[in-house]
């Protein structure tokens, strides 16, 4: 086994381990009646996501440009495609099971919108739909076709994303969107009083192992060389410590006091707005970065309140927010690639990171909708009003108590 392979392996069990890391911050956010469904939505993200990724996501279905691995990819009914991958004797198998992390992950981070009330089967009916029409076809829009490359609509300037900040976090937080306008409010646990988390030390932990595994989200991709990789590794230490230090001012301010759970949320306001910067920017630019995404998260989080839509665990104020933030920033401090328009680059790579960002987000958005729309108009996505009442943990045969 080469180094470069041992590390690409690693960086995918990091990775992978985010979706549990996931499931206690989102479980620790919640209701003590609905923490075992909330984390379950993770969980089954992690079950079918899996699965369709071997059967065909890996080969970015329906996208433009080859996504580099669909050429292993016979008939995946006959020998799931794995055959000739072994027989190449090279890492693609590891590349395929490094993607797959970064699918489930995307998949499980839109739950949070939908938290207390929606039904686990019809959201793994909804997680492998639009997993199939946006997650599949875009990751390879992204790193193998149109938005890197500037083949689409960019006029030939490539939008610069390293990890994930349009495909992961923006088209999450899109979709976060949509489902909680399809759902609705929740019955009760929408105002701001009645929005305080059951188990703080579950968020708290939650955000450490993503942290840990973010290291694995941000350095595992590309390959890049020792120097690149070094900085990357820095950044993402950089910017979360930043954006909880932004996040807290804010929230001092307006709360008149730091909480545990603002420190979480604002080192995973860091960890996204990084995500697509981190390679393209200086260790201080990326602790401007943090500032910015931090304090502009924490302030966003709240516009659910003001124009009506219960996003339950701040899908849409975190990863939509600092998705965007992380992608435009690099607009203007794109430093190394001499695109950025402090650097001297102009108006084209601010145009790119802005037309690629819209275009994932209204793609993401209107999808999830139709999606969610049928499944609730057909199945049923929501919970019954008694059930969600009651508490939906009840769907899993099990409740999480501390008697």
């Amino acid at each position: 086994m080469t180094l470069d392979l041992a590390w690409l392996l690693l960086c995918a069990a990091l990775v992978i381990f985010m979706t549990p890391g996931l499931a206690f911050f989102y479980g620790g956010l919640v209701k003590s009646k609905s923490v075992v469904s909330m984390m379950m939505l993770s969980f089954g993200s992690m079950m079918i996501v899996t699965i369709l990724w071997v059967l065909y996501g890996a080969t970015g279905i329906g996208a433009i440009g080859d996504s580099g691995i669909s050429q292993f990819f016979g008939n995946p009914f006959q020998d799931f495609g794995l055959t000739e991958a072994v027989k190449a004797e090279d890492s693609t198998l590891g590349t395929i099971a490094f993607g797959a992390s970064f699918a489930i992950i995307t998949v499980a981070l839109i739950s949070g919108a939908i938290a207390d009330r929606a039904r686990f089967f019809p959201w793994i009916l909804f997680a492998g739909i639009w997993a199939t029409l946006v997650y599949f076809p875009g990751q390879a829009w992204v790193w193998a076709g149109w938005i890197l490359n500037g083949d689409f609509f960019l006029n030939g300037t490539g939008a610069l994303d390293w990890a994930g900040g349009t495909i992961v976090h923006q088209a999450s937080g899109a979709a976060a969107l949509a489902l909680a306008l399809v759902l609705g409010k929740r019955k009760t646990g929408f105002t701001k009083e009645e929005a305080v988390p059951h188990n703080v030390p579950f968020v708290l932990l939650g955000a450490a192992i993503l942290w840990f595994g973010w290291f694995g989200f941000n350095t595992g991709v590309y390959g890049a060389d020792e120097g690149q990789t070094s900085l990357i590794f820095l950044n993402t230490l950089i910017t979360p410590a930043a954006a909880m230090f932004g996040w807290l001012v804010v929230e001092h301010f307006r709360e008149g006091k730091a909480t545990a759970a603002g420190a979480a949320s604002g080192i995973v306001a860091g960890l996204v707005a990084i995500t697509p910067a981190c390679a393209h920017i200086s260790p201080v630019w990326a602790l401007l970065l943090g500032v910015i995404a931090g304090a502009v998260c924490s302030v966003a989080i709240d516009l659910k309140y003001k124009f009506g839509y219960d996003d339950a665990l701040d899908v849409v104020g975190i990863h939509l927010v600092g998705g965007f933030i992380g992608c435009i920033y690099l607009g203007f401090f794109a430093e190394f690639d001499g695109t950025g328009l402090v650097f001297g680059g102009g108006f084209a790579q601010l145009w790119a990171q802005f037309s690629s960002s819209v275009f994932m987000i209204g793609y993401a958005f209107v999808v999830a909708y139709l999606v969610g729309l049928a499944i609730e108009k057909t199945i049923g996505f929501r919970a019954k009003e008694e059930d969600e009442l009651a508490g939906i943990d009840t769907q899993h045969g099990a409740a999480y108590a501390f008697d």
